[in-house]
Protein backbone atom coordinates (compact mmCIF):
# COMPACT_ATOMS: atom_id res chain seq x y z
CA UNK A 1 0.00 0.00 0.00
CA UNK A 2 1.41 3.59 -0.97
CA UNK A 3 2.10 5.68 2.22
CA UNK A 4 0.73 8.22 0.95
CA UNK A 5 -2.52 7.10 1.76
CA UNK A 6 -1.63 7.06 5.24
CA UNK A 7 -1.61 11.21 5.53
CA UNK A 8 -3.64 11.62 2.26
CA UNK A 9 -5.23 14.61 4.65
CA UNK A 10 -1.95 16.81 4.33
CA UNK A 11 -2.03 16.49 0.20
CA UNK A 12 -3.38 19.61 -1.26
CA UNK A 13 -6.61 20.06 -2.45
CA UNK A 14 -5.95 20.40 -5.94
CA UNK A 15 -4.21 16.91 -5.94
CA UNK A 16 -6.77 15.46 -4.23
CA UNK A 17 -9.20 16.52 -6.97
CA UNK A 18 -6.90 14.81 -9.82
CA UNK A 19 -6.04 11.56 -7.71
CA UNK A 20 -9.99 11.12 -7.11
CA UNK A 21 -10.76 11.81 -11.11
CA UNK A 22 -7.97 9.06 -11.96
CA UNK A 23 -9.80 6.97 -9.64
CA UNK A 24 -13.07 7.58 -11.46
CA UNK A 25 -12.19 6.88 -14.58
CA UNK A 26 -10.28 3.63 -14.07
CA UNK A 27 -13.11 1.92 -11.93
CA UNK A 28 -15.68 3.51 -14.76
CA UNK A 29 -13.60 1.50 -17.07
CA UNK A 30 -12.69 4.48 -19.79
CA UNK A 31 -9.33 3.69 -21.29
CA UNK A 32 -9.83 5.57 -24.58
CA UNK A 33 -8.77 8.94 -23.22
CA UNK A 34 -5.22 7.24 -21.61
CA UNK A 35 -5.08 5.35 -25.36
CA UNK A 36 -5.41 8.26 -26.81
CA UNK A 37 -3.00 10.23 -25.04
CA UNK A 38 -0.42 7.29 -25.46
CA UNK A 39 -0.85 7.85 -29.18
CA UNK A 40 0.26 11.81 -29.34
CA UNK A 41 2.80 10.66 -26.85
CA UNK A 42 4.13 8.89 -30.35
CA UNK A 43 3.86 11.91 -32.26
CA UNK A 44 5.28 13.67 -29.67
CA UNK A 45 7.93 11.48 -28.89
CA UNK A 46 8.90 10.95 -32.78
CA UNK A 47 8.91 15.11 -33.51
CA UNK A 48 11.34 15.51 -30.66
CA UNK A 49 13.49 12.50 -32.04
CA UNK A 50 13.48 14.34 -35.21
CA UNK A 51 14.70 17.59 -33.34
CA UNK A 52 17.40 15.57 -31.85
CA UNK A 53 18.70 14.32 -34.99
CA UNK A 54 20.47 17.88 -35.62
CA UNK A 55 21.30 18.70 -32.19
CA UNK A 56 22.82 16.75 -29.02
CA UNK A 57 20.71 18.60 -26.23
CA UNK A 58 17.52 21.39 -26.30
CA UNK A 59 17.75 24.34 -23.94
CA UNK A 60 14.04 25.51 -22.74
CA UNK A 61 12.71 27.75 -20.16
CA UNK A 62 11.23 25.51 -17.77
CA UNK A 63 7.99 27.63 -17.47
CA UNK A 64 6.51 29.31 -20.45
CA UNK A 65 5.83 32.43 -17.78
CA UNK A 66 7.85 34.00 -14.84
CA UNK A 67 7.05 32.89 -11.56
CA UNK A 68 3.53 33.68 -10.83
CA UNK A 69 2.42 34.52 -6.91
CA UNK A 70 0.45 31.32 -5.37
CA UNK A 71 -3.34 32.02 -4.70
CA UNK A 72 -4.27 33.44 -2.46
CA UNK A 73 -5.87 31.39 0.55
CA UNK A 74 -9.32 31.98 -0.29
CA UNK A 75 -8.92 31.34 -4.09
CA UNK A 76 -11.65 29.67 -5.52
CA UNK A 77 -10.76 26.01 -6.77
CA UNK A 78 -10.62 26.78 -9.99
CA UNK A 79 -7.69 29.31 -9.39
CA UNK A 80 -5.77 26.51 -7.30
CA UNK A 81 -6.37 24.61 -10.15
CA UNK A 82 -5.00 26.67 -12.89
CA UNK A 83 -2.10 28.09 -10.55
CA UNK A 84 -0.75 24.64 -10.38
CA UNK A 85 -1.15 23.07 -13.41
CA UNK A 86 0.83 26.19 -15.19
CA UNK A 87 3.41 25.10 -14.07
CA UNK A 88 4.45 22.06 -16.00
CA UNK A 89 3.18 22.62 -18.91
CA UNK A 90 6.92 22.60 -20.53
CA UNK A 91 8.16 19.67 -18.38
CA UNK A 92 5.02 17.24 -18.76
CA UNK A 93 5.71 16.40 -22.22
CA UNK A 94 9.13 14.80 -20.93
CA UNK A 95 6.96 12.28 -19.05
CA UNK A 96 5.16 10.89 -21.50
CA UNK A 97 7.92 11.08 -24.05
CA UNK A 98 10.44 9.46 -21.88
CA UNK A 99 13.17 12.12 -22.94
CA UNK A 100 15.56 12.83 -20.50
CA UNK A 101 14.95 16.51 -18.81
CA UNK A 102 16.38 18.83 -15.98
CA UNK A 103 15.33 21.67 -14.77
CA UNK A 104 17.73 24.24 -12.83
CA UNK A 105 17.50 27.30 -11.53
CA UNK A 106 20.01 30.23 -14.17
CA UNK A 107 18.67 33.47 -12.54
CA UNK A 108 15.80 35.59 -11.64
CA UNK A 109 13.12 38.44 -12.54
CA UNK A 110 12.14 40.86 -10.64
CA UNK A 111 13.50 38.50 -7.46
CA UNK A 112 11.77 36.03 -8.89
CA UNK A 113 13.02 32.48 -9.70
CA UNK A 114 13.32 31.37 -13.68
CA UNK A 115 14.40 28.31 -14.79
CA UNK A 116 15.89 26.21 -17.47
CA UNK A 117 15.48 23.08 -18.82
CA UNK A 118 18.03 20.52 -20.46
CA UNK A 119 16.36 17.49 -22.68
CA UNK A 120 18.11 14.63 -24.03
CA UNK A 121 18.25 12.23 -26.36
CA UNK A 122 16.81 9.00 -25.07
CA UNK A 123 19.22 7.15 -22.61
CA UNK A 124 21.44 9.82 -22.50
CA UNK A 125 20.84 11.32 -19.33
CA UNK A 126 24.37 11.48 -19.11
CA UNK A 127 25.03 14.14 -21.61
CA UNK A 128 22.14 16.35 -19.55
CA UNK A 129 23.88 16.03 -16.50
CA UNK A 130 27.28 16.95 -18.16
CA UNK A 131 25.58 20.01 -19.56
CA UNK A 132 24.25 21.13 -16.83
CA UNK A 133 27.20 20.80 -14.48
CA UNK A 134 28.86 22.54 -17.16
CA UNK A 135 26.60 25.81 -17.33
CA UNK A 136 27.02 25.22 -13.56
CA UNK A 137 30.30 25.69 -13.35
CA UNK A 138 30.50 28.77 -16.20
CA UNK A 139 27.94 30.68 -14.43
CA UNK A 140 27.32 29.65 -11.19
CA UNK A 141 28.34 32.91 -9.40
CA UNK A 142 26.02 34.67 -11.66
CA UNK A 143 23.23 32.38 -11.23
CA UNK A 144 23.55 32.73 -7.22
CA UNK A 145 23.80 36.23 -7.19
CA UNK A 146 20.99 36.83 -9.61
CA UNK A 147 18.81 34.90 -7.48
CA UNK A 148 19.91 36.27 -3.92
CA UNK A 149 16.67 37.81 -2.59
CA UNK A 150 17.51 41.08 -0.42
Amino acid sequence: MALWRHRADELSEVLKVLLVTGEWLVRRGNSSGYGKAQNLGRRLRASYDRAFAEVDLLLLPTMPRIAAELPAPGASREEQFAKAVETIVNAAPFNLTGHPALSSPCGAIDRLPVGMMLVGRHFEEKTVYRAARALERAFGEQILSARAIP
